[in-house]
């Protein structure tokens, strides 16, 4: 089969190698149909994930085909249309009996990190009971992959982190993928006002579109304190993983504030405890659980959210070298999420 290959930092591959098999009898291998690209993804190309070695096949999130299943495998079959979780979990260790699928003792993120991933033709899915949901019948698959870890994502890490309540002034640093999904959850709670701060005025545009209130692109910090005379904000969400825009997040809370981490963070940042200790706020990071993925399905069957909205780009799967060169340039190409399709 062919899959997209990490070879080193800066190097990736579209090449072939052996088809995945059946290894423990809770397996499923399943044929890809639908694949994306993370900004993860490509965090690991630049070095910023060093626990994942050169050989590996990138890729967290899919939709499929169960092809083979495990004898141990019981709530699945052959011929299965799935979504694939970024999250594998046993349901049976003491995190998973928590919800906290991101810590299973024998699971968590391991697609595109410690196994193989998504960014194939096939995929074997560990746990596969608890690691796919089947899809109902006409979700469109350019809005149910975005199930499989943005939306959760910026529901989970973003608008249950940061305990957006009905009123609240929120803001949301980033409006790349992650971003605009915690935009779009976040939206559930009813906030009063919800803004969006990011250079490239496209995103933006696409935050207004989703339902932001407010965007803005320079002096955040200052604008922001602006708008809310002085106050700050009830919650902000850091959405991009880099020490500028954590340190705009710790800025801006007022009193009794929340502060939820989603970005992936590859170097330390500077945390300003001198000045947060006194203002009794609460700071939150996480890696996502999907334990909310069911009833973000069901939002999504019942029209309740715009996920198509965020793909912006479509490839076949075997171009999907070109839809990362134009993933690491999202903001020249005005790229959000990118729809790879096996033909």
């Amino acid at each position: 089969m062919k899959a997209l290959v990490y070879e080193g930092v800066g190097q990736r591959a579209w090449k072939d190698k052996p088809k995945p098999a059946i290894e423990a009898p809770t397996d499923a291998v399943v044929r890809i149909t639908h694949t994306t690209i993370c900004g993860t993804d490509l965090h690991i190309l630049k070095g910023d994930v060093p626990a994942v070695e050169s050989g590996r096949t990138l890729g967290h999130e899919g939709i499929g085909v169960v092809e083979e299943i495990g004898e141990g495998v019981a709530n699945l079959k052959k011929g299965d249309q799935v979504l694939i979780s970024c999250i594998t979990s046993c349901g049976r260790c003491d995190y998973c009996k928590q919800a906290m699928y991101s810590h299973c003792r024998d699971g968590g993120w391991i697609l595109g990190h410690l196994i193989d991933g998504t960014q194939a033709e096939y995929v074997r899915i560990p746990h596969a009971d608890n690691s796919l949901y089947r899809l109902p019948s006409g979700l469109e698959p350019a809005a149910a992959l975005m199930l499989s870890d943005i939306l959760p994502t910026g529901h989970e890490i973003g608008a249950l982190n940061g305990e957006v309540h009905l009123g609240d002034t929120i803001a949301i640093i980033g409006a790349g993928p992650i971003g605009l999904a915690a935009l779009l959850t976040s939206r559930f709670y009813s906030p009063a006002r919800i803004i969006v701060i990011d250079p490239d005025e496209n995103r933006l545009a696409v935050a207004r579109q989703f339902g932001a209130t407010d965007t803005i692109a320079v002096d955040p910090v200052e604008t922001v304190l602006k708008m809310t005379d002085g106050e700050g904000v009830d919650v902000a969400m850091e959405a991009v993983g880099i020490p500028e825009t954590f340190d705009v997040c710790q800025r801006i809370l007022r009193p009794g504030g929340r502060l939820a981490n989603m970005g992936v963070h590859g170097h330390s940042v500077e945390f300003h405890l001198e000045d947060l200790w006194i203002k009794n706020v609460t700071i939150r990071t996480g890696l996502v659980n999907t334990n909310t993925i069911p009833v973000l399905m069901r939002f999504l069957e019942s029209g309740g959210i715009d996920a198509e909205g965020l793909v912006t780009h479509r490839f076949a799967l075997d171009d999907i070298e070109q839809a990362y060169d134009v993933f690491s340039r999202a903001a020249s190409e005005k790229a959000i999420k990118m729809l790879l399709t096996a033909e």
